[in-house]
């Protein structure tokens, strides 16, 4: 695994910029890295690739 600074971390172009709520993705192989974007120093959450697909796949269902 990447340490975090080795990372390319993004966020959405739905985020306004202004310090909301707000979270940043980055991949590595078969693995995502999600980040607090306001606390980038604080350890994120780490989950599989299939699994992250399901988490947002879910969500879009959820949220319409």
């Amino acid at each position: 695994m990447q340490g975090a600074t080795e990372l390319t971390w993004v966020k959405s172009t739905y985020s306004s910029g202004e310090g909301g709520d707000c979270i940043e993705v980055a991949t590595d192989t078969n693995t995502v890295h999600v980040r607090d974007s306001k606390d980038t120093a604080r350890r994120g959450l780490t989950v599989g690739a299939d699994a992250w697909a399901m988490f947002v796949d879910h969500m879009g269902n959820e949220l319409g």
